[in-house]
């Protein structure tokens, strides 16, 4: 296991206190996902600072615990490498890159069909008001499919907490300078080295973006912000190696 280095550190120290003030500030009736989690950007409750925020939020104890596990191992080596700067800059881009294209996926998923609806004659308080309140007069039903509403719905009232997506970059980059380290799964105890283990993990991700049936069970995934995340980090260490950044500290 890797030593814990400051700033990981740090960055565990801050999520688990946004952690734990969520649920205290939702226990007196404050909601701090509606100002921090990442809305869809023509949601009303959306605002630019979310693609940073959404970071430090987590939805429970699981997705907070394996996402700082995550966070600890391979982020410390990478740190201690690169040093504090170069791997904040890493993560931070990571994570809003991830959140990024998150954003962007849903907005192609939901322009054709809000299009579709103003097409079929719906005014755009019509569909705001299909969007807030999910109902809608059947007849709408001759023109848009109801899966296709549902989806309008779901994207228009999503809300995306995590660090998955900078903890994918962070994946990326630990496979790609030690890619004969062993990982495993907790489900699946077998050893693989990182150059195998991380692209399947990826590819996993992919099937499950592109097809919505999600491979570890769970349907609130967000699998295009790791895709995104995993894809900023790719193309960050393929220039800092042409460019022989990666050979430099930071600080």
């Amino acid at each position: 296991m890797a030593r814990l280095t400051e700033t990981v550190k740090h960055l565990i120290i801050i999520n688990v206190l946004f952690f734990v003030a969520t649920f205290i500030l939702k226990s007196r009736g404050v909601d701090l996902d509606q100002y921090l989690a990442l809305f869809f950007i023509k949601n009303p409750h959306f605002q630019p600072w979310q693609f940073i925020t959404t970071m430090f939020m987590h939805a429970n104890i699981n997705h907070i615990l394996f996402n700082m596990l995550g966070l600890w191992m391979f982020g410390s080596p990478l740190e201690q490498m690169w040093g504090k700067n170069k791997f904040l800059f890493f993560y931070f881009s990571a994570g809003i890159g991830a959140s990024l294209i998150y954003t962007l996926v849903n907005y192609l998923q939901f322009q054709p069909t809000f299009d579709a609806l103003l097409s079929a004659g719906l005014s755009e308080s019509q569909i705001q008001t299909i969007l807030t309140t999910g109902s809608y007069n059947p007849a709408i039903l001759e023109h848009i499919s109801e899966a296709s509403l549902s989806s309008l719905y779901q994207i228009f009232n999503s809300q995306a907490v995590g660090a998955s997506g900078a903890i994918m970059g962070l994946l990326v980059g630990f496979g790609m300078l030690f890619p004969n380290a062993e990982l495993m799964l907790i489900f699946f105890p077998v050893p693989v080295k990182a150059k195998y283990f991380i692209p399947v993990l990826i590819g996993l991700d992919v099937f499950s973006g592109v097809t919505g049936v999600s491979v570890f069970g769970a349907g609130n995934i967000a699998h295009w912000a790791h895709i995104g995340g995993a894809l900023v980090g790719l193309i960050m260490m393929i220039y800092w190696k042409r460019t022989q950044f990666d050979k430099n500290r930071w600080n």
